[in-house]
């Protein structure tokens, strides 16, 4: 069945988003192409804000009424809540104030079961990790670090001051979009397999008829969360914000803020995208190096992603109601230095998106992402390099851009599953 996440179509976004900057018959200043990257930034997290609150709201309705539909109506929100979030991640890498932030909310991939009960093939403590099995939902006394902690209320505070990053380990992610995931979810067990996590509406059921057990517990976790969700996404948002330490700090020198604005795109294109979210996942044939491993929603992660670097680089966003924010762009910029790569650079990025168009279009036709990545499954390799390869000749672009505009040395994210492979199995 097709999801819906927004109200126009994904070949109307991708279409009405290639359709700017066409007219314009004078190079901007990098002062208005930065205020338009700020704008739309405030846009991204405003929207995501919003769509978070959405949120909020469905796992209220499931907690206080559970019931398949409730559960349904929160899985939707989250789905939707991805839409515009994704198209922020392109901020990161080349801005502090969002760098140093967004582990917070997007950190992946994460031992599940840290937070609430697993399948018994998942495992108990590791070697890495003495804490992956911990079940901090049916455990209100907990050992971390040799300390006792008493976590018989779940609340914010306690997931974010003490389980997020527990121990010192990056993968006990207690906190952010993903925790909520596995809690509306559950854990994936079909591998290479059709079918994401098919937690039950009962996980949440108070008294008779409880399912997994601590359905209070279980209900109190996603809630705290979801709350943490919204209250970083209301920083973020008022750091984009006329006055904000964000935006300042992208205003202030136009050199640093066009390094911040390219850094952004060829770090996430490059290193995060085609190599840690697609290619790597590919090579070890790992459904757990999904970005949404328990929703099934990476081939909309990957979608959302790269037209988060298209709309910087024309200047324009699409807000989910189908508004548009638009102003001076970085292409006019490379259009004034270079007209012919600027072309280039927008056929880079329109070859992108329709390869990850085509990962989109499989997807909801049946071929899940996690499909896709199994082993001898050459349409599912063809459609995830598809993407690598649209990804890395953007970014090769990206770096012509960058000599373009005189702004050489900027330094984008690797990949090992892309400079150095045999690394990988190491």
């Amino acid at each position: 069945m097709k999801i819906t996440v927004i109200g126009i179509s994904l070949l109307a976004l991708t279409t009405a988003i290639a359709q700017t900057a066409q007219a314009q018959t004078a190079s901007p200043s990098a002062a208005e192409v930065l205020g338009t990257y700020a704008d739309i930034a405030q846009a991204k997290y405003e929207d995501s804000l919003a769509a978070a609150r959405t949120l909020s709201d469905a796992v209220a309705a499931l907690v206080a009424s559970p019931s398949p539909e409730t559960l349904a109506a929160a899985q939707a929100a989250w789905i939707a809540a991805r839409v515009p979030y994704q198209q922020t991640e392109v901020y990161r890498f080349g801005n502090a104030i969002v760098d140093d932030w967004e582990g917070k909310v997007n950190a992946w991939p994460l031992d599940e079961g840290l937070i609430d009960y697993v399948d018994a093939s998942y495992g108990g403590p590791t070697d890495s990790n003495e804490l992956a099995a911990l079940n901090v939902i049916a455990h209100p006394q907990i050992t971390i670090a040799g300390q006792a902690v008493d976590a018989s209320a779940i609340t914010p505070d306690l997931i974010a001051e003490t389980l997020n990053e527990a121990d010192g380990v990056e993968t006990n992610v207690a906190r952010g979009y993903h925790a909520i995931e596995f809690l509306l979810w559950g854990q994936d067990l079909n591998g290479t397999g059709p079918g994401a996590g098919n937690r039950p509406y009962t996980d949440y059921v108070q008294g008779a008829g409880c399912t997994g057990g601590n359905c209070d517990r279980r209900a109190d976790y996603l809630s705290a969360a979801t709350t943490l969700l919204v209250d970083d996404l209301e920083f973020m948002a008022a750091q984009w914000a006329e006055g904000g330490d964000a935006r300042a700090a992208v205003v202030a020198d136009e050199r640093a803020g066009l390094v911040a604005m390219l850094t952004g795109m060829g770090s996430l294109s490059y290193g995060e995208q085609a190599g840690e979210r697609m290619r790597l996942g590919l090579m070890l044939n790992d459904p757990e190096e999904e970005h949404d491993c328990f929703s099934d929603n990476t081939h909309n992660s990957h979608f959302y992603d790269g037209l988060g670097v298209q709309n910087v680089y024309l200047g324009r966003y699409v807000h989910p109601d189908g508004s548009v924010v638009e102003g001076p762009s970085l292409a006019g910029l490379v259009a004034a230095a270079d007209p012919a790569l600027d072309a280039e650079m927008r056929a880079r990025l329109e070859a992108t998106m329709t390869a990850l168009g085509a990962i989109v279009t499989a997807a909801e036709g049946g071929f899940a992402y996690d499909m896709m990545l199994a082993q001898g499954n050459p349409q599912g390799e063809a459609l995830i390099m598809g993407g690598v390869k649209g990804l890395i000749d953007q970014t090769r672009t990206i770096e012509r851009v960058v000599t373009a505009l005189g702004l050489d040395g900027i330094a984008f994210e690797g990949s090992d599953s892309l400079d150095n492979p045999a690394a990988v199995f190491q």
